[in-house]
């Protein structure tokens, strides 16, 4: 079969404020692309702003439902338009949406998705089967009775955490049903399923309600990860003392399997668009999920996303939750998990250090200023045997890991961790570099129980990093990532264009459907996947001795959070 005429398949991703297709061949050379800028295309129509509606007074931030219905119609349009081959090439469809979100049906949603009428529009046939025309988006904060119901429910935060791979967030389903179910019983009574997006949008392709996906369910703080079931007691608590079965009916059974197929497309894709009637649906997943699906993420490698807030991703055989934290299953990898530390303070707090640096000459920009300081202070800025260990928070925002209040505070210890004080602080000049070590050492010390030697006898800690984001261009930050975290193999920029999301769905459907008996995701497409323009090696990683001085403060780094901590509760 020649590269012409051989199977092709489909990834989206519905974001907030866009909604990507990408398609690839079965050597993941991309052969097609397009999409929905919801703003820019729909934005006075729906009176969005970046995607979303707010209501200030409640903390409410949701998306109309249609406005989604609409993008799908357009981005196929365009994809159409865009492909230099056929849609009938196209044998598998996944993708991802973005977390937590929920979508409410009707009693009319299976009758209406397996009878649409490719003549007319998507908007204008589906509104029937929604009991609810908006979605909650992550960015919602609405629920902090809800939140603090369900981190009370097992018996605390923590136990909330092992139960579900998280404590309790504003922005997670089971505590956005709960809250509906209170202000909207109507809606809720009204309701015959939920879906969450990513099962949303393979309903609508598929014609028929989609059931849930194994790692997207985890973000529902309704999923006993440990027991890979719903957890009773959490149904109750959302759905009402008797409502259990009834919200578990109306969520569905759950996809355990990331792979293989739900069923062909809906026949109005078929005669709309040329897809063929063969193709099929493979489950999607949430967003982050999709992100370490856009390369073959191994046990042991770490993707830290450097943007306006940081993310860290590993895939890891490890359950070991926390409330700081979220586990979830793993989309593809089945007995291995996504471990996600999210953080508010990122880019935005480094930009504020690098403002308050003293202007400088010669005609060098804010961040060459920054980073020149950044490389000439040494590591925890000890300059000789009699300094002390500087460590350090600088949270602009209230920050979530930990939950500490807006501040900067510095703290120093000796070489060895020990004698902790806070201190009234040091020269302008190490701030730089002591706000990527702490950034950088939180990341470490909630990750170091999932990490183990990778070599010859070599401290415990990743095989590869992976920079995304606007910071992995930035080689001073690269470089104290690699002193704190190691990377025995070296820290890499990845560039996937942008559409991370997107293609770690195609992937997903390659592999789901071209899959032999036993293959897993990491073997099929580890053999395919190039790494010859899509990362760049930016620094050397572990450094012996001067990873050992980071592990050395760990745990004074850990006594400064605690004691920060305790002072939110006086």
């Amino acid at each position: 079969m020649s590269a012409n005429d051989g199977p092709l398949y489909l990834g989206f991703d519905l974001s907030t404020q866009q909604l990507k297709a990408i398609v690839v061949d079965s050597d993941l050379k991309i052969a097609g692309q397009a999409k929905v800028d919801f703003d820019g295309d729909f934005g006075p129509k729906y009176g969005i702003h970046k995607g979303v509606l707010v209501r200030e007074e409640t903390g409410e931030v949701y998306a109309p439902v249609a406005l989604w219905l609409e993008s799908l119609d357009l981005v196929l349009d365009r994809l159409a338009e865009a492909m230099p081959v056929p849609m009938s090439r196209i044998k598998g469809i996944s993708g991802s949406g973005q977390q937590h979100g929920s979508v409410w049906w009707s009693d009319q949603a299976e009758e209406l998705l397996a009878g649409l009428d490719p003549a007319k529009p998507l908007a204008e046939q589906l509104p029937g089967a929604l009991s609810r025309e908006f979605a909650p988006n992550w960015q919602d904060h609405s629920t902090q009775a809800e939140c603090d119901a369900f981190d009370a429910a097992l018996g605390d935060r923590e136990k909330l955490a092992e139960s579900t791979g998280s404590g309790a967030h504003h922005r997670f389903t089971g505590t956005q049903i709960m809250r509906i179910k209170r202000v909207e019983p109507d809606v809720y009574a009204k309701t015959s399923r939920i879906s969450l997006v990513s099962s949303w949008l393979a309903s609508v392709l598929m014609g028929a309600i989609a059931p849930l996906e194994i790692s997207d369910v985890c973000g529902m703080n309704l999923w006993d990860i440990p027991k890979q079931q719903y957890n009773e007691e959490l149904l109750a608590l959302a759905a009402g003392k008797d409502g259990a079965d009834e919200l578990r009916r109306k969520l569905g059974e759950v996809r355990m399997d990331g792979g293989g197929s739900m069923g062909p497309i809906s026949p109005y894709y078929v005669s709309r668009y040329g897809f063929s009637p063969d193709c099929q649906i493979v489950p999607f997943t949430g967003d982050n999920p999709a992100t370490i699906l856009a390369l073959p993420l191994r046990p042991l490698d770490a993707i830290v996303s450097l943007g306006t807030s940081t993310t860290f991703l590993m895939n890891t055989p490890k359950y070991k939750p926390d409330g700081a934290y979220h586990f979830f299953n793993h989309p593809t990898t089945n007995g291995h998990y996504m471990f996600m530390l999210c953080y508010k303070n990122g880019g935005l707090a480094r930009e504020k250090v690098r403002d308050a640096l003293p202007k400088p000459e010669g005609g060098a920009t804010g961040w060459e200023n920054f980073n020149d300081a950044v490389l000439s202070t040494p590591p925890l800025g000890i300059s000789s045997e009699e300094d002390r260990a500087k460590i350090g928070l600088y949270f602009y925002l209230r920050e979530t890991v930990p939950n500490i209040r807006a501040g900067t505070w510095r703290f120093d210890c000796k070489p060895d961790g020990s004698d902790l004080r806070e201190t009234e602080g040091w020269d302008k000049q190490l701030d730089p570099r002591i706000i990527v070590e702490s950034q950088a050492l939180s990341m470490r010390l909630r990750s170091q129980n999932l990490v183990h030697s990778p070599k010859d006898s070599l401290p415990a800690q990743p095989r590869r990093l992976y920079l995304v984001g606007g910071g992995s261009l930035n080689p001073a930050i690269a470089r104290v990532i690699g002193d704190v975290l190691g990377g025995v193999d070296g820290v890499y920029k990845l560039d996937v264009g942008g559409s991370a999301c997107a293609l770690g769905g195609a992937y997903k459907a390659v592999w789901a459907i071209e899959r032999k008996d036993g293959e897993t995701f990491d073997e099929l497409i580890g053999k395919r996947w190039k790494e010859e323009g899509s990362i760049e090696k930016v620094d050397d990683g572990f450094r012996d001795g001067i990873y050992q001085k980071y592990g050395n403060v760990l745990g004074a780094f850990n006594e400064m959070e605690e004691t920060l901590l305790a002072q939110e509760k006086e």
